[in-house]
């Protein structure tokens, strides 16, 4: 199964992606270094500051997705360790550029918590992987974004090189936004300190439970124990009532034998004496 790759891609393949640098793969099959290239290219773009109309990055992603699952239906496919790290950093790329698409800086950043960069890096001239240092970029970038709005600086829309506006208001509108700052600080301390009261809460909970849960099993295991001991020595008993039952029936039959031989040798003596003492008629 190949994987489409889009026009823009396959061009920046196919001149050589990143000039041979791909030395930490053990390229096993030409789908999988095309992979590795592609991905090493998606980093480099999203370390760099992109404008809003940039697209390259996100076709390239959708690229990277149809190449993993491409290769991961291959019979040569690479070690299992190494298609989840593919999978990891693609998912990353993923969702940098969905939480970029949202619509304020403290949803960007909240959404950028949750995503999870590569652990190994993709070349060998990488120190640190590609992924990890997007992050924190992102982070910080996302961190900077909601700063500004609460202290009341944007970006000019009008201005093409970038340039922040003067603040508006000095003196107590100031002090008024870094009152508000520290109150969405202190709420989001607030609101991390009760999931952690609830985190721990049911911790104790499961670990309540499971010694509940422990202690059942142990009596059942003792009752059950019990059982089996009543029952083999019930079987003892019943084996030693029976090997007694038997060896009294012998002795009922061996008795009864005896009665019966002595009535027959008694009748036996009596004819021969009845016929000795009553002579026959003539």
């Amino acid at each position: 199964m190949a994987a489409s790759v889009p026009s823009s891609a396959r061009s920046w393949l196919n001149r050589g992606g990143i000039d041979g640098s791909v030395g930490a793969v053990m390229a096993v099959s030409r789908l999988e270094l095309n992979l590795v290239r592609l991905l090493c290219r998606c980093e480099t773009l999203a370390a760099e500051k992109r404008d809003p109309s940039e697209w390259r990055l996100e076709k390239y992603v959708a690229a990277l997705e149809e190449m993993l699952q491409a290769l991961k239906e291959q019979s040569s496919k690479p070690a299992p360790e190494m298609l989840n790290e593919y999978s990891r950093k693609v998912d990353f790329l993923k969702g940098m550029l969905e939480a970029e698409k949202l619509s304020s800086s403290s949803e960007k950043a909240l959404a950028n918590q949750f995503l999870a960069p590569g652990r190994t890096p993709t070349t060998t001239k990488e120190r640190v992987p590609a992924t990890k240092t997007v992050h924190l970029q992102t982070r910080a970038r996302y961190t900077g974004e909601m700063r500004s709005e609460l202290l009341g600086t944007e970006s000019s829309p009008t201005s093409g090189s970038g340039d922040l506006r003067k603040r508006t208001g000095l003196g107590a509108d100031e002090k008024q936004s870094a009152a508000e700052l520290d109150a969405v600080l202190q709420h989001h301390h607030s609101v991390q300190e009760k999931l952690a009261e609830e985190m721990l809460s049911l911790a104790r909970s499961l670990k309540n439970n499971t010694l509940a849960a422990q202690n059942v099993i142990k009596q059942d295991n003792q009752i059950l124990s019990h059982s089996l001991k009543m029952a083999d020595q019930n079987f003892e008993k019943l084996k030693t009532e029976s090997e007694r039952l038997e060896q009294h029936a012998k002795k009922s039959v061996n008795w009864l034998l005896w009665i019966v031989l002595i009535f027959v040798c008694f009748i036996f003596i009596s004819m021969i004496l009845f016929i000795r003492i009553f002579p026959k008629l003539k």
